[in-house]
């Protein structure tokens, strides 16, 4: 079944998913998000994918939330619905590799406005690199709307008050590019034309490691913020002595000794 909401392109070990309506600064509809499970059940799936990258077509917004008049459509409310009895989740429960229980990591490159419902990509990625114009803001309670599940996920990366300022001020004043980088939550700003060359930089240098400790070291850590220190520990040895049998451990070894490239097992996720 083709995409038209997002592209979904694999080369190198790297899947790349954009968001892919320019016109209506990305926001997000039914039918992305619909497209954006598919595209996330083939990264865990697919054994040639390692990491994915995340970003927006254009150059003005990555993803300003929700269409709100696609929602209001009468087939797209249908299609909602559906997918709602299907899965017990609302459809903006899919838009995310985190949503979907994807532990293949993920790059996100910001390549303009994060607005309300966009920043679900932020809170839910692993890097995060921002153009130097990128802005964040979220303008839930501006329309008598509660600024809830996103803030809920950025208060696990920056501190709590640079959160309760964006949620209140209902985008009134906005988080520039230098501010995030500030508050950690992006990585690197950096102009617009070497947003891409470097995210597909870092996702290669990702992609040379074992897939399957990749991704279970993502799981551990990511998991490790859903309780105290005691469990994510616990949970972390769990996934290390699972990691024992795993063929990469010792070719990993036999590599490093022989001094050469691994050759390691391609990663599926069920």
């Amino acid at each position: 079944m083709p995409f038209h909401a997002i592209r979904y392109e694999i080369a190198d070990k790297i899947a790349t998913i954009t968001l892919n309506r320019p016109e209506k600064h990305n926001a997000f509809t039914v039918a992305m998000a619909g497209e954006l499970r598919r595209a996330w059940a083939d990264v865990k799936a697919n054994p040639e994918v390692v990491v994915a990258v995340v970003t927006g077509a254009g150059d003005k917004a990555f993803c300003t939330g929700m269409d709100v008049a696609d929602v209001a459509d009468g087939s797209a409310r249908a299609e909602a619905d559906r997918m709602q009895r299907e899965a017990g989740k609302p459809f903006y429960a899919f838009l995310t590799a985190l949503q979907n229980r994807c532990w293949k990591p993920v790059i996100t490159a910001v390549n303009g406005m994060v607005v309300g419902g966009g920043l679900h990509f932020i809170a839910d990625s692993d890097l995060i690199l921002a153009a130097e114009h990128a802005t964040f803001f979220d303008t839930h309670v501006k329309v008598g709307l509660v600024a809830g599940l996103e803030p809920v996920g950025l208060a696990r990366r920056i501190p709590l008050e640079a959160v309760l300022r964006m949620a209140l001020l209902g985008g009134s004043e906005r988080m520039s590019a230098q501010q995030a980088l500030a508050l950690g939550l992006v990585g690197e700003v950096l102009p617009k034309e070497r947003l891409m060359p470097r995210a597909r930089e870092l996702a290669a240098k990702i992609a040379e490691h074992s897939p399957a400790a990749l991704a279970r070291s993502k799981r551990a850590i990511w998991e490790s913020r859903d309780g105290g220190l005691h469990d994510g520990l616990a949970q972390a040895w769990r996934f290390i002595h699972a990691h024992d049998a795993h063929p990469d451990l010792a070719e990993g070894t036999q590599a490093f000794v022989e001094k050469r490239k691994p050759r390691w097992t391609p990663h599926t996720e069920e």
